[in-house]
């Protein structure tokens, strides 16, 4: 894919047939602007057959808009047959078509495309090298955009600023920092733009804090740099820095645009900041940022994830437009929450609406088959992937399907089902068995899904505490510590239980046994007080959930200083009565504090929500919304 940079440059500035003319002008203005005006992909083939009988197929400025709506009405390979057909090509033409390619995605093509070009002596301009160079960043392909930047030097574009932008770009997106450094310590002092390509280029490679340095050297932030640096810390799991920096933004009164706001409702539905979601959504109201089915899908994302599926399904109520992610968000949503049923016809009325289901469809709607038990009905959306949707399975699919018979447990099945696909399991769906074994105490099966998970490396944290859990919950404590010592030595760490609480507006998080919070006294002091008010009302510890072979009263305190018991006694001393509690765990809710929340519920008359790592529980009137199915 190489080119010489040498063989361009006695050549003539001019790009070919820029002085050519069409027989009639006038003909050229009614067909160029017939072309401005075409919005569907239908009309480009009459539009085209009327510029070939007005003898047009040839004429550069005719097929300079003909490739360009080609590449914007997402008919690329359209565009590309009608460059093939065109004798002489000059570098405005190559530059279309590359553009098109770049556009959708087809950044080889566009490389290649651009070596055709040199190789076909004409010479490149700023455009034609902004837009390889954007190919090359997006391809990842360093090499050829080094000698492309080696060809900016022959032919004195390097000054070009956005040429240097987009060598920042390249060099960024390849992780060649020290590169893209020296290229933007070219750019003038305080070039917003130029810092907030340097800002992505670090953050896309975790580097958070070299891009806060970039940040804060910057005078005067425009909304895209604080966006950039927001967008960074969320996708980096930094959320609370996020919504603080985000409130900064404020107090310098820069005014978000729609991509802040999907950065900033990423940050509250992963945190489960639902107070503050609503009121990001109240701030859009307030100041006509546009509600779109972009802005729309993350406020359902948010709104779901933060336990209020009620506002989730009346944001979608209000959307115009929905696409097939609109749908998938809500589908997920209701999954969630225990809506599985409403969750499926979801589905089926997407598909009646005409839009046609994705590949992401199927595991939202398939998953919401699992969380409700939904066993033949799920099997039929299955199989419809392939009979009527022409979706071939992937390895998510049939994990949602093993998924799907373990909860049901029919464990033997799932595991037969495993064996008969035609791809190798993943940890994530032999993980799914593990798990409904110990749910369904089959040990033996157990062992077997736990040594294929070990033996193939694929063993994480969870498959450790799952088996773990198994042998302890039969008793089999020697063998629960020698799992526990594997996982030791395999250095794998185990994830600790974490839960958190939106409480006026702030985020408070709780570990295990946790003694950090400047309230941990009343915090403790509640947590007695609940524990013996829940054995007046006949609460018994589940002990045996308990991993380690202590004494039983040893149990009970293990098990009374989780995570979410701890938020809960936190949320109840700082809220008023009747106040709804929402609680979002990093882990799976045990049995025993599934247990134990619908007492609390009961006795202090609240709702308490938690968001666990499958999905949610709304504990009400001493009942969970999950029917004690989970």
């Amino acid at each position: 894919m190489s080119f010489s940079t040498t063989a361009v440059t006695g050549n003539s500035i001019f790009p070919r047939n820029s002085n050519s003319r069409p027989k009639n002008s006038q003909n050229r203005k009614e067909v160029i602007s017939l072309l401005q005006k075409c919005k569907h992909v239908y009309q480009i083939q009459p539009i085209h057959a009327k510029i070939i009988r007005n003898a047009q197929g040839q004429d550069p400025f005719v097929i300079f808009e003909l490739l360009r709506l080609c590449s914007n009405l997402n008919s690329i390979d359209y565009a590309n047959k009608i460059f093939q057909q065109t004798k002489t090509p000059n570098v405005y033409l190559y530059t279309a078509l590359i553009d098109g390619f770049v556009s959708s995605g087809c950044y080889l093509d566009a490389i290649r495309l651009y070596c055709q070009m040199v190789n076909e002596f004409i010479l490149p301009d700023n455009y034609a090298i902004t837009s390889v160079l954007k190919a090359c960043g997006f391809g990842l392909a360093l090499e050829v955009g080094r000698e492309v930047h080696a060809q900016v030097l022959k032919l004195g574009l390097s000054t070009n600023r956005s040429v240097r932008m987009k060598l920042m770009g390249l060099y960024g997106k390849c992780g060649e920092f020290e590169r893209a450094r020296q290229v933007f310590d070219e750019m003038p002092e305080g070039d917003v733009v130029a810092s907030s390509i340097m800002i992505t280029s670090y953050v896309d490679y975790g580097l958070v804090e070299e891009a806060n340095g970039v940040f804060n050297r910057v005078r005067t932030k425009d909304t895209v740099c604080w966006t950039a640096m927001i967008d960074g810390l969320v996708r980096n799991g930094e959320m609370n820095r996020a919504l603080e920096m985000f409130r900064e933004m404020q107090r310098n009164n820069v005014t978000p645009n729609e991509v802040t706001i999907v950065c900033v409702l990423s940050a509250c539905s992963q945190l489960g900041a639902l107070e503050l979601g609503r009121w990001v959504h109240s701030y859009m109201d307030k100041y006509g940022i546009e509600f779109n089915y972009i802005v729309g899908g993350a406020l359902i994302n948010m709104y779901s994830r933060c336990g209020d599926i009620d506002e989730a399904v009346e944001v979608f109520g209000k959307m115009q437009e929905r696409d097939v992610s609109s749908y998938n968000s809500m589908i997920e949503g209701l999954a969630m929450h225990g809506k599985s049923n409403e969750a499926v016809e979801m589905f089926w009325t997407m598909t009646k609406q005409g839009l046609r289901p994705n590949s992401i469809t199927f595991v939202k709607v398939l998953n919401a088959c699992s969380h409700g038990g939904l066993l033949e009905l799920g099997f039929q959306i299955f199989h419809s992937m392939t009979t009527r949707h022409g979706i071939q399975p992937q390895i998510e699919h049939y994990g949602c399907m093993v998924d799907l018979l373990g909860r049901s447990g029919q464990l033997e099945e799932a595991y037969s089902f495993i064996t008969k696909i035609k791809m190798a399991p993943d940890h994530i769906m032999l993980g799914a068995l593990l798990s409904a074994c110990k749910i369904h105490g089959n040990l033996e099966l157990g062992e077997r899904v736990a040594e294929i998970l070990v033996n193939c490396g694929d063993a994480d944290s969870g498959t450790y505490v799952l088996l773990s859990n198994v042998y302890s919950s039969s008793g089999r404590w020697k063998e629960a510590a020698q799992v526990r010592a594997e996982m030791k030595e395999s250095g794998t760490p185990k994830e600790p239980g974490c839960s958190l609480i939106e409480v006026n507006n702030e985020i408070h998080e709780f570990l295990l046994g946790d003694l950090r919070h400047p309230k941990k006294e009343e915090i403790y002091k509640k947590l007695k007080e609940l524990n013996d008010e829940l054995k007046s009302e006949g609460y018994l510890p589940a002990t045996e959930v308990v991993l380690h072979d202590i004494e039983d009263r040893q149990k009970e305190w293990a098990l009374s200083i989780h995570s979410e018991r701890l938020a809960i006694c936190y949320g109840l001393i700082s809220t008023k009565p009747c106040t709804t509690l929402r609680i979002v765990k990093n882990l799976r809710v045990c049995n025993d504090c599934h247990s134990m929340i619908k007492l609390i519920a009961k006795i202090t008359k609240r709702k308490i929500v938690v968001r666990d790592r499958n999905r949610f529980h709304h504990f009400e009137n001493g009942a969970c919304s999950c029917a004690d199915y989970w």
